[in-house]
């Protein structure tokens, strides 16, 4: 109630009361005003059909470009990208903090947690850093093998631009000025029980540290919150997992218990870090001869990822509410 006391009040009877009814022919009008809300939903629907029109056209006429590694960066962003937009902000209402530890341009090498027993995370993050960074970056993921021998999946994730996760490949993107995202837990954090959540598992053996020291990048640490309840992994079917050539075979509570259906993944709510930069151009040309200092890097960006984990889970008051 404090909230009016600097309000006008206009009092119900009396001289000070305005008059409102307006004639028939005005209400009208007035009624066949659309809403604002409505006509920007119409003005957005028809420049995304305007913008796959013209995307068709090119694709008919070839022109377009898919660099060396198969990235195809107009398929990507009118056919590829499109179908997470409802998932990002409907579902897991993905809120981002930190979007400016990114740089605007130039190689950076952007190392986040991994979980979720289906690696979404990956695709929320490079979802985020191309619709809210102020320079819309793609994000150049790196991925395990079986993503790549994987039928379809693997020619999709080529034409996204990912790439195999190995320090060549890495090199060669962050040099040519590309931002590139490594997720070093691999399979050990996407794929780990649900009461490890949020336990970070080791960084492997610093080759990305290595990578970025090569090419003098700046590292950014990324911690992601909300992805480890998407499918809470409650148990492991080894024999199916070599059966099929997987790491694992997931059991959640509704997996394979319901089916199809239980492929839904649970509508938690999502925070993505992105923490400060750590630079890497200051530590000398062979730096990645260093194992001591590759180890310490390693280290240091695991132990900045996992206390921002923290720090997010004591702010979070609910799982699916945030």
């Amino acid at each position: 109630m404090d909230d009016l006391a600097g309000a006008r009040v206009i009092p119900l009877h009396g001289a000070g009361r305005e008059r409102t009814t307006r004639p028939a022919a005005e209400a009208e009008d007035l009624a066949a005003v659309p809403d604002a809300g409505e006509a920007e939903h119409e003005s957005d629907r028809e420049r995304r059909l305007a913008d796959f029109t013209a995307f068709l056209r090119r694709r008919i006429a070839g022109d377009y470009r898919v660099d060396e590694f198969g990235f195809d960066e107009d398929l990507t962003d009118h056919v590829l990208m499109p179908p997470f937009r409802a998932l990002y902000e409907k579902w897991f209402r993905v809120e981002t903090i930190g979007m400016h530890n990114i740089p605007a341009e130039g190689g950076a090498l952007l190392v986040a947690n991994h979980s979720g027993t289906l690696p979404l995370d990956a695709v929320m993050t490079a979802y985020a850093v191309r619709n809210e960074h102020p320079a819309q970056r793609h994000l150049r993921m790196l991925g395990a093998d079986l993503v790549f021998r994987t039928p379809v999946l693997g020619a999709l994730a080529r034409k996204s631009g990912q790439t195999l996760a190995c320090n060549p490949d890495a090199e060669r993107l962050l040099r040519s000025g590309e931002l590139v995202g490594v997720w070093p837990e691999g399979f050990k954090g996407v794929g780990k029980p649900f009461k490890d959540r949020y336990k970070l598992q080791r960084f492997g053996r610093g080759g990305f540290v290595s990578a970025a020291l090569n090419t003098g990048v700046p590292i950014v640490p990324c911690s992601i919150v909300g992805a480890e309840e998407i499918y809470p992994m409650i148990g492991d079917v080894k024999a199916l997992a070599r059966l099929f050539g997987f790491p694992y075979f997931p059991v959640t509570p509704f997996f394979p218990l319901l089916g199809p259906l239980g492929a839904v993944p649970l509508p938690s709510k999502w925070y993505i870090e992105f923490g400060e930069p750590i630079r890497t151009d200051v530590h000398g040309e062979h730096a990645a001869d260093d194992p001591m200092l590759v180890f310490n890097l390693t280290d240091q960006v695991r132990e900045t990822v996992q206390q921002t984990l923290y720090r997010l889970l004591t702010q979070r008051k609910n799982v699916f509410l945030g």
